[in-house]
C-alpha cells in the first residue's frame, strides 16, 4: 500500500471522486451519503445524475434545496432504521466518513454493475487532527477487504491529502460485479 501524496482537499470535490465518478453509468442514480454541505451531489448532478444527498445535518442539507438533479433526505444513518432500505444506485459516495456498523447496508445500496468511491480516513490520521478515535479510522487495508467478494477493485490508495487540512485516507473505486454474486 502506497502512502504517497496526493490533491484533494477543501471543499471543492475530492479529487479522487472526480477522477473516478466517470466509472458510474452515464445518468444513473446516485447517493451521497454523509454529504455535508453536497460538494459531492452537487459535482454529480453537474454530471447529469440524479443525487439522492443524505445528512443528519437538516442545516446542511438545506443549502442543497432547490438545486436540479439533487433530493435530499435527512436521516440519521448511525441510530435506528437504515433508511435506505431496499435502495440501489448506480454510485454511491462516501467521504470522510465511516461507521462500521452500517457497512453491509451501505454495500447492500450498491446497484447490479454500480460503483462504489469511498474516501476516508485511515490510522496515522490522528497524528494529524480530527477524527482520533479508532473507531472512526480505517485499518491498514480495510477497504480492500471491504471490497472483498461482491465487488472488483478498480483503483485503491492509501496517502497524505496535503493542504491547509492535512489528511491521511484510503481511497477506494470498486465496481459490483455478476462474478462475485
Amino acid at each position: 500500500m502506497n502512502d504517497t501524496a496526493c490533491p484533494g482537499a477543501g471543499e471543492a470535490p475530492s479529487s479522487w471522486i472526480v477522477r473516478h465518478a466517470g466509472l458510474a453509468a452515464p445518468a444513473c442514480t446516485a447517493l451521497d451519503l454523509a454529504c455535508g454541505r453536497g460538494r459531492h451531489a452537487r459535482f454529480l448532478a453537474g454530471r447529469g445524475h440524479q443525487v439522492l444527498a443524505v445528512d443528519r445535518d437538516a442545516v446542511a442539507l438545506a443549502g442543497l434545496a432547490g438545486l436540479a438533479g439533487v433530493t435530499t433526505r435527512c436521516a440519521d444513518l448511525e441510530d435506528g432504521a437504515w433508511p435506505l432500505s431496499g435502495e440501489s444506485f448506480g454510485l454511491v459516495v462516501v467521504t470522510r466518513y465511516l461507521w462500521r456498523p452500517r457497512v453491509l447496508d451501505l454495500i447492500a445500496c450498491v446497484g447490479d454493475g454500480g460503483v462504489l468511491l469511498y474516501e476516508t480516513f485511515t490510522r496515522g490520521h490522528e497524528r494529524l487532527g480530527r477524527p482520533m478515535r479508532a473507531e472512526f479510522l480505517l485499518e491498514a487495508g480495510e477497504l480492500l477487504d471491504l471490497a472483498r467478494g461482491w465487488a472488483d477493485v478498480i483503483a485503491h490508495e492509501q496517502c497524505t491529502i496535503d493542504g491547509a487540512k492535512p489528511a491521511l485516507v484510503q481511497r477506494l473505486a470498486a465496481r459490483r460485479s455478476t462474478r462475485h454474486g
